[in-house]
Protein backbone atom coordinates (compact mmCIF):
# COMPACT_ATOMS: atom_id res chain seq x y z
CA UNK A 1 0.00 0.00 0.00
CA UNK A 2 1.22 3.53 -0.72
CA UNK A 3 2.48 5.70 2.11
CA UNK A 4 0.76 9.04 2.79
CA UNK A 5 1.66 11.94 0.52
CA UNK A 6 3.51 13.65 3.35
CA UNK A 7 7.08 14.94 3.77
CA UNK A 8 9.17 13.11 6.35
CA UNK A 9 8.53 13.84 10.03
CA UNK A 10 11.85 15.68 10.32
CA UNK A 11 11.04 17.81 7.27
CA UNK A 12 7.61 18.66 8.68
CA UNK A 13 9.12 19.53 12.04
CA UNK A 14 11.80 21.76 10.55
CA UNK A 15 9.33 23.47 8.17
CA UNK A 16 6.88 24.10 11.03
CA UNK A 17 9.53 25.60 13.30
CA UNK A 18 10.94 27.83 10.55
CA UNK A 19 7.54 28.63 9.02
CA UNK A 20 8.89 27.63 5.63
CA UNK A 21 6.47 28.82 2.92
CA UNK A 22 7.86 26.27 0.47
CA UNK A 23 5.97 23.57 2.40
CA UNK A 24 2.65 25.42 2.43
CA UNK A 25 -0.04 22.97 1.37
CA UNK A 26 2.31 19.98 1.43
CA UNK A 27 1.22 19.13 4.97
CA UNK A 28 -0.92 20.48 7.80
CA UNK A 29 -0.17 20.72 11.51
CA UNK A 30 -2.87 19.68 13.96
CA UNK A 31 -2.62 20.76 17.59
CA UNK A 32 -4.30 18.41 20.03
CA UNK A 33 -4.53 20.93 22.88
CA UNK A 34 -6.54 23.42 20.78
CA UNK A 35 -8.34 21.10 18.36
CA UNK A 36 -7.32 23.18 15.32
CA UNK A 37 -5.17 22.51 12.26
CA UNK A 38 -2.80 25.01 10.67
CA UNK A 39 -0.55 25.71 7.73
CA UNK A 40 3.22 25.36 8.24
CA UNK A 41 3.43 29.17 7.99
CA UNK A 42 1.02 29.84 10.87
CA UNK A 43 2.11 32.99 12.80
CA UNK A 44 0.67 31.70 16.09
CA UNK A 45 3.09 30.74 18.88
CA UNK A 46 4.74 27.42 18.08
CA UNK A 47 2.98 24.60 19.97
CA UNK A 48 4.81 21.93 21.92
CA UNK A 49 6.15 19.07 19.84
CA UNK A 50 4.21 16.43 21.80
CA UNK A 51 0.95 18.24 21.02
CA UNK A 52 1.47 18.18 17.26
CA UNK A 53 0.35 15.72 14.59
CA UNK A 54 1.00 16.03 10.86
CA UNK A 55 -1.56 15.38 8.13
CA UNK A 56 -1.15 15.11 4.36
CA UNK A 57 -4.31 17.10 3.64
CA UNK A 58 -6.72 19.48 5.28
CA UNK A 59 -9.44 16.88 4.77
CA UNK A 60 -7.46 14.33 6.79
CA UNK A 61 -7.18 16.73 9.72
CA UNK A 62 -10.87 17.63 9.43
CA UNK A 63 -11.80 13.94 9.34
CA UNK A 64 -10.10 13.55 12.72
CA UNK A 65 -12.21 16.34 14.17
CA UNK A 66 -9.84 19.32 13.89
CA UNK A 67 -11.08 22.78 12.89
CA UNK A 68 -9.29 25.18 10.51
CA UNK A 69 -7.21 27.91 12.12
CA UNK A 70 -8.61 31.44 11.95
CA UNK A 71 -5.15 33.03 11.87
CA UNK A 72 -3.20 31.17 9.18
CA UNK A 73 -6.39 30.17 7.31
CA UNK A 74 -5.79 26.74 5.71
CA UNK A 75 -8.19 27.68 2.92
CA UNK A 76 -5.38 29.81 1.46
CA UNK A 77 -2.93 26.92 1.09
CA UNK A 78 -1.83 26.00 -2.43
CA UNK A 79 -3.05 22.62 -3.56
CA UNK A 80 -0.73 19.64 -3.78
CA UNK A 81 -2.37 18.00 -6.76
CA UNK A 82 0.79 16.95 -8.61
CA UNK A 83 1.23 13.52 -7.06
CA UNK A 84 2.81 12.29 -10.24
CA UNK A 85 4.09 9.08 -8.78
CA UNK A 86 0.48 7.92 -8.77
CA UNK A 87 -1.24 8.65 -12.08
CA UNK A 88 -4.62 7.32 -10.94
CA UNK A 89 -4.69 9.60 -7.94
CA UNK A 90 -3.64 12.51 -10.14
CA UNK A 91 -6.59 11.90 -12.44
CA UNK A 92 -8.96 11.52 -9.50
CA UNK A 93 -7.85 14.85 -8.04
CA UNK A 94 -8.26 16.51 -11.44
CA UNK A 95 -11.83 15.22 -11.68
CA UNK A 96 -12.54 16.40 -8.15
CA UNK A 97 -11.23 19.82 -9.10
CA UNK A 98 -13.56 19.86 -12.08
CA UNK A 99 -16.51 19.26 -9.76
CA UNK A 100 -17.49 15.67 -10.49
CA UNK A 101 -18.77 15.09 -6.94
CA UNK A 102 -20.88 18.22 -7.08
CA UNK A 103 -23.34 16.50 -9.41
CA UNK A 104 -22.47 12.79 -9.13
CA UNK A 105 -21.87 10.18 -6.41
CA UNK A 106 -18.45 8.76 -5.56
CA UNK A 107 -19.31 5.69 -7.64
CA UNK A 108 -19.23 7.90 -10.76
CA UNK A 109 -15.71 9.01 -9.88
CA UNK A 110 -14.67 5.39 -9.35
CA UNK A 111 -16.22 4.37 -12.66
CA UNK A 112 -14.37 7.15 -14.50
CA UNK A 113 -11.11 5.77 -13.11
CA UNK A 114 -12.01 2.12 -13.79
CA UNK A 115 -11.87 1.32 -10.07
CA UNK A 116 -14.38 -0.04 -7.62
CA UNK A 117 -15.62 2.47 -5.01
CA UNK A 118 -13.79 0.46 -2.34
CA UNK A 119 -10.49 0.59 -4.28
CA UNK A 120 -10.90 4.33 -4.80
CA UNK A 121 -11.57 4.96 -1.12
CA UNK A 122 -8.57 2.87 -0.07
CA UNK A 123 -6.33 4.81 -2.46
CA UNK A 124 -7.43 8.18 -1.10
CA UNK A 125 -7.20 7.18 2.56
CA UNK A 126 -3.76 5.62 2.04
CA UNK A 127 -2.31 8.68 0.26
CA UNK A 128 -4.32 11.65 1.52
CA UNK A 129 -5.75 10.42 4.80
CA UNK A 130 -9.34 11.08 3.73
CA UNK A 131 -11.98 9.69 1.39
CA UNK A 132 -12.96 11.49 -1.85
CA UNK A 133 -16.19 12.63 -0.23
CA UNK A 134 -14.32 14.04 2.77
CA UNK A 135 -11.87 15.84 0.49
CA UNK A 136 -14.74 17.34 -1.52
CA UNK A 137 -16.61 18.39 1.62
CA UNK A 138 -13.55 20.01 3.18
CA UNK A 139 -12.81 21.96 0.03
CA UNK A 140 -16.37 23.29 -0.01
CA UNK A 141 -16.20 24.40 3.61
CA UNK A 142 -12.80 26.05 3.18
CA UNK A 143 -14.03 27.96 0.12
CA UNK A 144 -17.02 29.16 2.12
CA UNK A 145 -14.70 30.19 4.95
CA UNK A 146 -12.59 32.23 2.54
CA UNK A 147 -15.62 33.98 1.04
CA UNK A 148 -17.03 34.77 4.48
CA UNK A 149 -13.67 36.15 5.57
CA UNK A 150 -12.65 38.16 2.50
CA UNK A 151 -15.90 39.34 0.91
CA UNK A 152 -19.25 40.85 1.81
CA UNK A 153 -21.22 38.34 -0.24
CA UNK A 154 -24.47 37.43 1.53
CA UNK A 155 -24.39 34.08 3.32
CA UNK A 156 -26.93 32.70 0.86
CA UNK A 157 -24.55 33.46 -2.02
CA UNK A 158 -21.61 31.99 -0.13
CA UNK A 159 -23.62 28.81 0.30
CA UNK A 160 -24.29 28.66 -3.45
CA UNK A 161 -20.64 29.27 -4.25
CA UNK A 162 -19.67 26.40 -1.96
CA UNK A 163 -22.11 24.08 -3.74
CA UNK A 164 -24.97 24.06 -1.22
CA UNK A 165 -28.51 24.54 -2.50
CA UNK A 166 -29.93 24.51 1.02
CA UNK A 167 -28.99 27.20 3.53
CA UNK A 168 -29.93 24.89 6.40
CA UNK A 169 -27.52 22.19 5.19
CA UNK A 170 -24.81 24.76 4.63
CA UNK A 171 -25.17 26.15 8.14
CA UNK A 172 -25.03 22.65 9.60
CA UNK A 173 -21.98 21.60 7.54
CA UNK A 174 -20.13 24.82 8.29
CA UNK A 175 -20.77 24.59 12.01
CA UNK A 176 -19.58 21.01 11.99
CA UNK A 177 -16.43 21.84 10.03
CA UNK A 178 -15.46 25.16 11.62
CA UNK A 179 -16.98 24.97 15.09
CA UNK A 180 -19.14 28.06 14.58
CA UNK A 181 -22.04 29.16 12.38
CA UNK A 182 -21.28 31.18 9.25
CA UNK A 183 -22.86 34.28 10.78
CA UNK A 184 -20.39 34.22 13.68
CA UNK A 185 -17.39 34.16 11.36
CA UNK A 186 -18.90 36.93 9.24
CA UNK A 187 -19.32 39.15 12.33
CA UNK A 188 -15.60 38.78 13.06
CA UNK A 189 -14.79 40.20 9.60
CA UNK A 190 -16.77 43.40 9.87
CA UNK A 191 -13.90 45.47 8.42
CA UNK A 192 -14.04 43.95 4.92
CA UNK A 193 -14.58 46.62 2.28
CA UNK A 194 -17.74 46.49 0.21
CA UNK A 195 -17.65 46.30 -3.57
CA UNK A 196 -16.35 43.69 -5.96
CA UNK A 197 -15.01 40.62 -4.14
CA UNK A 198 -11.22 40.28 -3.97
CA UNK A 199 -9.82 36.85 -3.11
CA UNK A 200 -6.32 35.94 -1.95
CA UNK A 201 -4.64 33.16 -3.95
CA UNK A 202 -1.54 31.78 -2.22
CA UNK A 203 1.39 29.97 -3.81
CA UNK A 204 4.62 28.37 -2.70
CA UNK A 205 7.51 30.73 -3.54
CA UNK A 206 9.18 31.65 -5.76
CA UNK A 207 6.94 32.99 -8.54
CA UNK A 208 8.28 35.14 -11.37
CA UNK A 209 5.04 37.05 -11.87
CA UNK A 210 6.63 39.58 -14.22
CA UNK A 211 7.86 36.81 -16.55
CA UNK A 212 4.45 35.16 -16.47
CA UNK A 213 2.70 38.41 -17.41
CA UNK A 214 5.23 39.05 -20.19
CA UNK A 215 4.59 35.62 -21.70
CA UNK A 216 0.81 36.06 -21.53
CA UNK A 217 0.92 39.66 -22.77
CA UNK A 218 2.73 38.61 -25.92
CA UNK A 219 -0.07 36.14 -26.67
CA UNK A 220 -3.10 38.11 -25.43
CA UNK A 221 -6.27 37.86 -27.53
CA UNK A 222 -7.56 41.36 -28.43
CA UNK A 223 -11.03 42.10 -27.13
CA UNK A 224 -10.78 39.39 -24.48
CA UNK A 225 -7.54 39.95 -22.57
CA UNK A 226 -5.59 43.03 -21.47
CA UNK A 227 -2.23 42.55 -19.77
CA UNK A 228 0.16 45.20 -18.54
CA UNK A 229 3.30 45.10 -16.42
CA UNK A 230 1.32 44.68 -13.20
CA UNK A 231 -1.90 42.80 -13.90
CA UNK A 232 -3.94 40.47 -16.08
CA UNK A 233 -7.52 41.35 -17.03
CA UNK A 234 -9.98 39.40 -19.12
CA UNK A 235 -13.66 39.02 -19.83
CA UNK A 236 -15.33 35.78 -18.76
CA UNK A 237 -18.75 34.39 -19.59
CA UNK A 238 -20.75 31.99 -17.41
CA UNK A 239 -24.21 30.83 -18.42
CA UNK A 240 -24.58 33.80 -20.75
CA UNK A 241 -23.54 36.36 -18.13
CA UNK A 242 -20.34 38.31 -18.78
CA UNK A 243 -18.06 39.91 -16.23
CA UNK A 244 -14.43 40.96 -15.80
CA UNK A 245 -11.67 39.60 -13.59
CA UNK A 246 -8.33 41.15 -12.70
CA UNK A 247 -5.29 39.40 -11.22
CA UNK A 248 -2.39 41.26 -9.63
CA UNK A 249 0.38 40.59 -7.12
CA UNK A 250 -0.19 41.12 -3.39
CA UNK A 251 2.75 43.19 -2.14
CA UNK A 252 4.71 41.54 0.64
CA UNK A 253 2.83 38.25 0.42
CA UNK A 254 3.25 34.99 -1.46
CA UNK A 255 -0.17 35.61 -2.96
CA UNK A 256 -2.00 36.98 -5.97
CA UNK A 257 -5.17 39.04 -5.72
CA UNK A 258 -8.18 37.97 -7.78
CA UNK A 259 -10.73 40.73 -8.27
CA UNK A 260 -14.06 39.29 -9.30
CA UNK A 261 -16.62 41.24 -11.23
CA UNK A 262 -20.35 40.73 -10.86
CA UNK A 263 -20.09 36.95 -11.14
CA UNK A 264 -22.63 34.26 -10.41
CA UNK A 265 -21.49 32.89 -7.03
CA UNK A 266 -21.82 29.35 -8.39
CA UNK A 267 -19.08 30.18 -10.91
CA UNK A 268 -16.54 31.23 -8.27
CA UNK A 269 -14.95 27.77 -7.71
CA UNK A 270 -14.34 27.34 -11.44
CA UNK A 271 -12.98 30.88 -11.77
CA UNK A 272 -10.53 30.34 -8.93
CA UNK A 273 -9.43 26.98 -10.36
CA UNK A 274 -8.84 28.47 -13.81
CA UNK A 275 -6.86 31.42 -12.46
CA UNK A 276 -4.71 29.09 -10.40
CA UNK A 277 -4.06 27.03 -13.53
CA UNK A 278 -3.19 30.07 -15.69
CA UNK A 279 -0.51 31.17 -13.21
CA UNK A 280 0.48 27.63 -12.16
CA UNK A 281 -0.04 28.55 -8.52
CA UNK A 282 -0.06 24.98 -7.23
CA UNK A 283 3.41 24.15 -8.56
CA UNK A 284 5.94 22.70 -6.14
CA UNK A 285 9.10 24.19 -7.61
CA UNK A 286 11.33 22.52 -5.03
CA UNK A 287 10.40 19.15 -6.51
CA UNK A 288 10.74 20.48 -10.06
CA UNK A 289 14.16 22.01 -9.47
CA UNK A 290 15.49 18.96 -7.62
CA UNK A 291 14.93 17.00 -10.83
CA UNK A 292 15.96 19.56 -13.44
CA UNK A 293 19.06 20.98 -11.78
CA UNK A 294 20.95 17.77 -12.43
CA UNK A 295 21.32 19.09 -15.98
CA UNK A 296 23.93 21.90 -16.07
CA UNK A 297 22.07 23.84 -18.78
CA UNK A 298 18.81 23.79 -16.86
CA UNK A 299 20.66 24.56 -13.63
CA UNK A 300 21.82 27.77 -15.29
CA UNK A 301 18.29 28.56 -16.42
CA UNK A 302 16.91 27.99 -12.93
CA UNK A 303 19.62 30.18 -11.40
CA UNK A 304 18.60 32.99 -13.78
CA UNK A 305 14.82 32.50 -13.38
CA UNK A 306 14.10 30.50 -10.20
CA UNK A 307 10.42 31.49 -10.17
CA UNK A 308 9.62 30.49 -13.74
CA UNK A 309 6.40 28.50 -14.09
CA UNK A 310 4.27 27.09 -16.91
CA UNK A 311 1.73 29.66 -18.19
CA UNK A 312 -1.71 28.20 -18.71
CA UNK A 313 -4.82 29.43 -20.48
CA UNK A 314 -8.36 30.27 -19.46
CA UNK A 315 -10.07 27.83 -21.83
CA UNK A 316 -8.70 24.77 -23.56
CA UNK A 317 -10.44 25.36 -26.88
CA UNK A 318 -9.33 28.99 -26.89
CA UNK A 319 -5.69 27.97 -26.36
CA UNK A 320 -5.94 25.24 -29.00
CA UNK A 321 -7.36 27.56 -31.67
CA UNK A 322 -4.79 30.21 -30.81
CA UNK A 323 -2.06 27.57 -31.26
CA UNK A 324 -3.32 26.59 -34.73
CA UNK A 325 -3.65 30.24 -35.78
CA UNK A 326 -0.01 30.71 -34.88
CA UNK A 327 1.39 27.83 -36.90
CA UNK A 328 4.28 28.95 -39.13
CA UNK A 329 3.70 32.66 -38.49
CA UNK A 330 5.04 35.21 -36.02
CA UNK A 331 3.37 35.94 -32.70
CA UNK A 332 2.23 39.32 -34.01
CA UNK A 333 0.65 37.73 -37.09
CA UNK A 334 -1.09 35.14 -34.92
CA UNK A 335 -2.47 37.93 -32.72
CA UNK A 336 -3.87 39.68 -35.79
CA UNK A 337 -5.59 36.47 -36.89
CA UNK A 338 -7.00 35.97 -33.38
CA UNK A 339 -8.40 39.49 -33.38
CA UNK A 340 -10.08 38.91 -36.75
CA UNK A 341 -11.48 35.58 -35.59
CA UNK A 342 -13.00 37.11 -32.48
CA UNK A 343 -14.41 40.10 -34.35
CA UNK A 344 -15.93 37.98 -37.13
CA UNK A 345 -17.14 34.88 -35.26
CA UNK A 346 -17.16 35.82 -31.56
CA UNK A 347 -19.95 37.53 -29.69
CA UNK A 348 -20.14 41.18 -28.67
CA UNK A 349 -20.88 41.69 -24.96
CA UNK A 350 -22.94 44.71 -23.95
CA UNK A 351 -22.16 46.72 -20.85
CA UNK A 352 -18.43 46.02 -20.78
CA UNK A 353 -15.60 48.48 -21.49
CA UNK A 354 -14.25 48.78 -25.00
CA UNK A 355 -11.37 46.41 -25.53
CA UNK A 356 -12.82 43.86 -23.13
CA UNK A 357 -16.22 43.30 -24.66
CA UNK A 358 -15.85 40.22 -26.83
CA UNK A 359 -16.53 36.52 -26.35
CA UNK A 360 -14.30 33.88 -27.92
CA UNK A 361 -16.20 31.71 -30.41
CA UNK A 362 -17.53 28.41 -29.11
CA UNK A 363 -16.60 25.19 -30.91
CA UNK A 364 -20.06 25.04 -32.51
CA UNK A 365 -19.50 28.53 -33.96
CA UNK A 366 -16.47 27.38 -35.95
CA UNK A 367 -17.48 23.95 -37.22
CA UNK A 368 -18.60 25.31 -40.59
CA UNK A 369 -17.18 28.84 -40.37
CA UNK A 370 -15.62 30.36 -43.55
CA UNK A 371 -12.31 30.96 -41.79
CA UNK A 372 -10.51 31.71 -45.01
CA UNK A 373 -12.27 35.10 -44.90
CA UNK A 374 -9.99 36.27 -42.07
CA UNK A 375 -6.84 35.46 -44.01
CA UNK A 376 -6.25 31.89 -42.88
CA UNK A 377 -4.74 29.55 -45.46
CA UNK A 378 -7.16 26.88 -46.61
CA UNK A 379 -5.37 24.01 -44.86
CA UNK A 380 -5.14 25.84 -41.53
CA UNK A 381 -8.80 26.87 -41.75
CA UNK A 382 -9.66 23.21 -42.25
CA UNK A 383 -7.62 22.33 -39.16
CA UNK A 384 -9.53 24.82 -37.00
CA UNK A 385 -12.85 23.46 -38.28
CA UNK A 386 -11.73 19.89 -37.61
CA UNK A 387 -10.62 20.90 -34.12
CA UNK A 388 -13.97 22.54 -33.44
CA UNK A 389 -15.90 19.51 -34.71
CA UNK A 390 -13.83 17.13 -32.57
CA UNK A 391 -14.65 19.22 -29.49
CA UNK A 392 -18.37 19.34 -30.34
CA UNK A 393 -18.46 15.58 -30.85
CA UNK A 394 -16.44 14.85 -27.70
CA UNK A 395 -13.50 13.31 -29.54
CA UNK A 396 -11.16 15.89 -28.05
CA UNK A 397 -11.50 17.21 -24.51
CA UNK A 398 -9.39 19.51 -22.39
CA UNK A 399 -9.89 17.86 -19.02
CA UNK A 400 -6.74 17.43 -16.95
CA UNK A 401 -8.06 14.02 -15.96
CA UNK A 402 -6.39 12.29 -18.89
CA UNK A 403 -2.91 11.14 -19.69
CA UNK A 404 -0.52 13.11 -21.85
CA UNK A 405 -0.23 10.16 -24.21
CA UNK A 406 -3.99 9.89 -24.70
CA UNK A 407 -4.42 13.60 -25.36
CA UNK A 408 -1.55 13.72 -27.85
CA UNK A 409 -2.92 10.67 -29.65
CA UNK A 410 -6.38 12.22 -29.98
CA UNK A 411 -5.07 15.64 -31.00
CA UNK A 412 -2.65 14.36 -33.64
CA UNK A 413 -5.45 12.32 -35.20
CA UNK A 414 -6.84 15.63 -36.45
CA UNK A 415 -5.60 17.02 -39.79
CA UNK A 416 -2.93 19.69 -39.46
CA UNK A 417 -2.08 18.99 -35.82
CA UNK A 418 1.32 17.42 -35.30
CA UNK A 419 3.16 16.42 -32.16
CA UNK A 420 4.47 19.94 -31.53
CA UNK A 421 1.04 21.53 -31.54
CA UNK A 422 -0.44 18.72 -29.45
CA UNK A 423 2.27 19.02 -26.80
CA UNK A 424 1.95 22.82 -26.79
CA UNK A 425 -1.80 22.42 -26.18
CA UNK A 426 -1.12 19.89 -23.42
CA UNK A 427 1.39 22.24 -21.82
CA UNK A 428 -0.77 25.37 -21.84
CA UNK A 429 -4.39 24.21 -22.06
CA UNK A 430 -4.18 21.21 -19.75
CA UNK A 431 -1.19 22.15 -17.63
CA UNK A 432 0.30 18.66 -18.00
CA UNK A 433 3.78 19.04 -16.51
CA UNK A 434 5.46 16.42 -18.71
CA UNK A 435 4.44 17.95 -22.05
CA UNK A 436 7.48 18.38 -24.26
CA UNK A 437 7.41 19.50 -27.93
CA UNK A 438 10.58 17.75 -29.04
CA UNK A 439 10.20 19.04 -32.61
CA UNK A 440 10.64 22.65 -31.55
CA UNK A 441 13.50 24.30 -33.41
CA UNK A 442 14.40 26.66 -30.55
CA UNK A 443 14.66 23.79 -28.07
CA UNK A 444 16.74 21.80 -30.53
CA UNK A 445 19.17 24.67 -31.03
CA UNK A 446 19.53 25.51 -27.35
CA UNK A 447 20.18 21.89 -26.46
CA UNK A 448 22.58 21.56 -29.37
CA UNK A 449 24.44 24.72 -28.29
CA UNK A 450 23.79 26.36 -31.63
CA UNK A 451 23.79 23.16 -33.67
CA UNK A 452 20.31 21.81 -34.24
CA UNK A 453 19.63 18.45 -32.60
CA UNK A 454 17.25 16.05 -34.29
CA UNK A 455 13.83 15.40 -32.81
CA UNK A 456 14.81 11.95 -31.54
CA UNK A 457 17.95 13.29 -29.91
CA UNK A 458 15.97 16.12 -28.30
CA UNK A 459 13.41 13.63 -26.98
CA UNK A 460 16.19 11.42 -25.63
CA UNK A 461 17.87 14.39 -23.94
CA UNK A 462 14.60 15.18 -22.14
CA UNK A 463 14.07 11.77 -20.54
CA UNK A 464 15.94 12.52 -17.27
CA UNK A 465 13.70 15.57 -16.79
CA UNK A 466 10.49 13.56 -16.53
CA UNK A 467 7.90 14.20 -15.17
CA UNK A 468 8.71 17.94 -15.24
CA UNK A 469 9.63 18.49 -18.88
CA UNK A 470 7.16 21.35 -19.37
CA UNK A 471 9.16 23.41 -16.88
CA UNK A 472 12.34 22.53 -18.78
CA UNK A 473 10.67 23.90 -21.94
CA UNK A 474 10.05 27.28 -20.31
CA UNK A 475 13.60 27.52 -19.02
CA UNK A 476 15.07 26.59 -22.39
CA UNK A 477 12.87 29.13 -24.17
CA UNK A 478 14.02 31.83 -21.78
CA UNK A 479 17.64 30.83 -22.25
CA UNK A 480 17.11 31.10 -26.01
CA UNK A 481 15.58 34.55 -25.66
CA UNK A 482 18.76 35.81 -24.00
CA UNK A 483 21.20 34.05 -26.36
CA UNK A 484 22.19 36.46 -29.12
CA UNK A 485 23.57 33.71 -31.34
CA UNK A 486 20.26 31.88 -31.78
CA UNK A 487 18.01 32.66 -34.75
CA UNK A 488 14.34 33.40 -34.22
CA UNK A 489 12.90 31.07 -36.85
CA UNK A 490 10.28 28.42 -36.11
CA UNK A 491 9.88 24.78 -36.93
CA UNK A 492 7.28 23.40 -39.33
CA UNK A 493 4.81 22.45 -36.64
CA UNK A 494 5.65 25.21 -34.13
CA UNK A 495 2.52 27.24 -33.31
CA UNK A 496 4.62 30.35 -32.78
CA UNK A 497 8.08 31.53 -31.93
CA UNK A 498 8.23 31.03 -28.13
CA UNK A 499 11.19 33.28 -27.49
Amino acid sequence: MHSPALPSHDQCEQARLSRDARFDGLFFTAVRSTGIYCRPVCPAPVPRKDNVSYYPSAAAAAADGYRPCLRCRPELSPDDACLLQDRTLNHALALLGEGILQEHPVSALAQALHLSPRQLQRLFVARLGATPAQLHATRRILLAKQLLTETTLPVTQVALAAGFNSLRRFNSAFRSGCGMPPSALRRQQAGVAAGEPVLRLAYRPPLDFAAMLAFLRKRAIPGIEQIDADSYRRVIVHDGHASLIRISAAPGRHELRLQLGASDPRAIPAIVARVRRIFDLDANLDAVHACLMRDPLLARGIAERPGLRVPGGWDGFEVAVRAVLGQQVSVAAATTLARRLVERFGGHLDGLPEGLDRQFPLPADLVDAPLESIGLPRTRAATVRALARACVEGRLQFSRAQTLERFVQQATALPGIGAWTAHYMALRALGLPDAFPAGDLVLQQVLGEGQRLGERATEARSQPWRPWRAYAVLHLWHLAATAESLPSSTSVDTPENPS
